[in-house]
C-alpha cells in the first residue's frame, strides 16, 4: 500500500517538478544574457592626477657601458685559496637588464693545512725517490700514491720539487664568463644627510670557462687501461671546464659622482675538481674508495663560491633622468 500511494504521489508531482526546473533555468539564461557588469571607475583629482608613480628617477645603468675593476677572493678552501683580480665589462639597454662578460686570472696561496701538511707529511719524512729515511720507511711507502716527493721524474723532462703546490694541488687558472644582469630592486640610502647613494640589487646568471690545473692521471686512466703507477708520478696538467655561474651583486652609486660607483657581489661556479691531488675514489662499493689510481673518479663536486669587490665607472658620464 505505501508503495502504491509513494508511486502515485511522484506521477502526479513529477509534471509539475519538470515545468518548475524548466522555468528556472530559463530565467537564469535569461539573466546571464542581459546583465552586464561594469567597474567602478574612480577619479583622482588634486595635483597628483595622472601623475606617473617615480618621477626624476636617475637611471645609472640605462644606455651606459659599465666597467668593473675588482677582485675576487675564493671561500672555503681546503688547501689553496685564489685571489682572482679581474674586469666585468657591461652593456644596459635598460636600466634593469644588461648583458655583459666576466674575466679574471688567478693567484693561487696556501691555507694553514697544507702548510701543516708540507712541513710534517712531507718535509720532515724526508721521502724521496731512491734514498728515504731508514726510519722512515714505512710511513714514505703508505703515503707513497698521495704524497709527493722530491726527485720524481716529470713528462716535461723535469723532476718533481717535493712541493705540494708544485706537484699535485690543484688550483684555478682563469675565468672567463659571459653573463646577464637583472636589476629588480633600487633605492637611496642617505648617512646623516649628508652623503647621499643611489643603490640597487642585482643578479647575474651566466656560463663560465675556467682554466684548471690538477694532478695528471696516474694508475689507470678513465677507461681503465694501466699507465704510469701514481708512486712514480707527480706532475700538473692543465684543462678546461665549463661550469654555470650566478651570484648577487649590491653596488652604491654616491649622488656627487654620477660616472662611479662601488659594490660587491657573491658568486658560485660550480664543478667537480680534486683540489687535493690525492686519491679519493674509484673502487668498492658506488667507487667511494681509492683505487691507487688518480683520474677523473677522484674530482669531488663543489660549489667554487667567491666574494667580490668592485669599483664601477660607468660611460656616458651623465646619468640620464627619467620625466
Amino acid at each position: 500500500m505505501m508503495r502504491r500511494f509513494v508511486n502515485n504521489l511522484c506521477a502526479s508531482r513529477l509534471p509539475q517538478l519538470r515545468r518548475g526546473i524548466v522555468a528556472v533555468l530559463a530565467g537564469a539564461a535569461a539573466l546571464g544574457a542581459t546583465a552586464s557588469v561594469e567597474a567602478q571607475e574612480i577619479q583622482l583629482t588634486g595635483p597628483l592626477a595622472g601623475a606617473p608613480a617615480v618621477r626624476q628617477l636617475r637611471l645609472h645603468r640605462k644606455g651606459r657601458v659599465e666597467i668593473a675593476l675588482g677582485s675576487s677572493f675564493t671561500l672555503l678552501d681546503e688547501y689553496q685559496r685564489t685571489i682572482l683580480p679581474g674586469l666585468r665589462v657591461s652593456w644596459h639597454p635598460t636600466d634593469w637588464l644588461g648583458f655583459g662578460i666576466w674575466g679574471a686570472y688567478g693567484i693561487s696561496t696556501t691555507t694553514s693545512l697544507t702548510d701543516e701538511l708540507q712541513g710534517k707529511a712531507v718535509d720532515s719524512r724526508a721521502c724521496s725517490s731512491t734514498t728515504p729515511a731508514p726510519e722512515n720507511v714505512q710511513p714514505c711507502k703508505l703515503t707513497a700514491v698521495n704524497l709527493t716527493r722530491p726527485g720524481i721524474a716529470q713528462s716535461t723532462g723535469g723532476a718533481s720539487t717535493g712541493l705540494l703546490v708544485d706537484d699535485q694541488l690543484g688550483k684555478i687558472q682563469f675565468v672567463a664568463a659571459p653573463q646577464i644582469n637583472v636589476v629588480p630592486f633600487r633605492g637611496k640610502l642617505s648617512l646623516f644627510g649628508a652623503l647621499t647613494a643611489d643603490t640597487d640589487i642585482s643578479f647575474f646568471a651566466g656560463a663560465a670557462f675556467v682554466g684548471v690545473q690538477e694532478r695528471m692521471a696516474c694508475g689507470q686512466d678513465d677507461d681503465g687501461n694501466p699507465i704510469t703507477a701514481c708512486a712514480s708520478s707527480f706532475e700538473l696538467e692543465s684543462g678546461l671546464r665549463i661550469a654555470p655561474t650566478f651570484g648577487v651583486g649590491w653596488n652604491f652609486y654616491p649622488r656627487q659622482l654620477e660616472f662611479f660607483g662601488f659594490g660587491a657581489e657573491w658568486r658560485a661556479m660550480p664543478f667537480s675538481r680534486n683540489t687535493s691531488g690525492f686519491d679519493n675514489a674509484g673502487a668498492g662499493n658506488d667507487e667511494a674508495f681509492p683505487d691507487t689510481a688518480v683520474n677523473s673518479k677522484d674530482r669531488q663536486f663543489r660549489f667554487n663560491s667567491m666574494i667580490t669587490v668592485n669599483l664601477l665607472f660607468s660611460f656616458p658620464h651623465r646619468v640620464k633622468i627619467s620625466e
